[in-house]
Formats: structure tokens, C-alpha cells, sequence
């Protein structure tokens, strides 16, 4: 059961990113480290956490500009 919980939750995350990456991509931003955590997953009952990473000042105010 725990095994099934887990991997649901990694399906999700992974799912997440991929629609963050197109809603983003559709707004002309990119981030490039968008991804899984993997440190998340290294647990025995993963809890996957979305990793943004860094951006440049020029993209972080693109970002905000496009969440307003």
C-alpha cells in the first residue's frame, strides 16, 4: 500500500512540473533547473517536492510581470 501511495505521489509531482514547464512556456518564460527534487525522493515514503531553481534578476521580474 505504502509503495503504491508512493509512487502516486511521484506521478503527481512529475505531472505538476510538466504542466508548470508548458503554463510557463506559454508565457515565454523558461526556467531551466524546473524539475523533481530528487533529495525528496531519497526517502523510504517519498514526499517529492518541485525544485524551481535560480533565474536571473531579468527573468525573475519576467515571471513576476507575467504572474500579476
Amino acid at each position: 500500500m505504502k509503495a503504491q501511495h508512493s509512487a502516486r505521489c511521484v506521478e503527481e509531482v512529475e505531472e505538476t512540473v510538466k504542466e508548470l514547464r508548458a503554463a510557463l512556456a506559454n508565457a515565454g518564460i523558461t526556467l531551466p533547473s524546473l524539475g523533481v527534487d530528487p533529495a525528496s525522493l531519497a526517502r523510504e515514503a517519498p514526499c517529492p517536492r518541485v525544485e524551481l531553481g535560480g533565474c536571473s534578476v531579468e527573468l525573475a521580474a519576467r515571471l513576476a510581470a507575467a504572474l500579476r
